[in-house]
């Protein structure tokens, strides 16, 4: 029987502040983590979570790193300005372009979330299903569930990638609707 791991050291003996182990634990992720794990591995609440969490965003804004918040959930990214070199760094195609059916579709998304095809199709006035489709195999949007109603349709919502793809950090990065847009929707 193998013995059972050591604890981590308590913050204070030894260790690294909150913010270096923040660092530390994104750096290593492979996908978004959940401020409650952070706070559970690190063994501090959820608040000293977010204060690190601000403090290393506003430190990542003169450097090549920034953070990605959706919800409860963060990842660390590289800046979408330094994107080009990073592509020709490692030899990337250029990103594919979306459609302007796509692009359309994905801002109803975006600016509506959590909508169903129905909801998208009365904005949009025609049939979404290819598109969302695509939406979905690119990663740019993801099914969050289904509605408790009739038919049980999907519901639709943004994900990581689309913070990615359009170089945001948060959601709330979305430029403001003009009151004339707001009203058509």
């Amino acid at each position: 029987m193998p013995p059972p791991p050591t604890p981590p050291p308590k913050l204070g003996e030894g260790s690294l502040e909150i913010k270096s182990l923040i660092e530390s634990l994104l750096f290593v992720a492979d996908e978004p983590v959940a401020v409650e794990r952070l706070a559970s591995a690190i063994g501090v609440d959820c608040k000293a979570i977010e204060d690190a969490l601000r403090e290393l965003s506003e430190e990542y804004e003169q450097r090549g790193l920034r953070l990605q918040r959706k919800k409860g959930w963060v990842q660390m990214i590289t800046a979408p300005e330094s994107s080009p070199h990073i592509e020709r760094f490692l030899g990337l195609e250029l990103t594919s372009r979306l459609s302007a059916p796509a692009l359309e579709t994905l801002a109803i998304v975006a600016y509506q979330q959590p909508i169903t095809r129905a909801g998208v199709e009365a904005v949009r006035g025609v049939n979404c299903d290819s598109v969302l489709r695509n939406l979905v195999s690119k990663g740019l949007i993801e099914a969050l569930g289904r509605l408790p109603q009739a038919g049980r349709p999907i519901v639709y919502g943004t994900t990581f990638e689309f913070l990615q793809y359009f170089g945001l950090q948060d959601l709330a990065e979305l430029p403001p609707l003009d009151e004339e847009e707001r009203d058509e929707s």
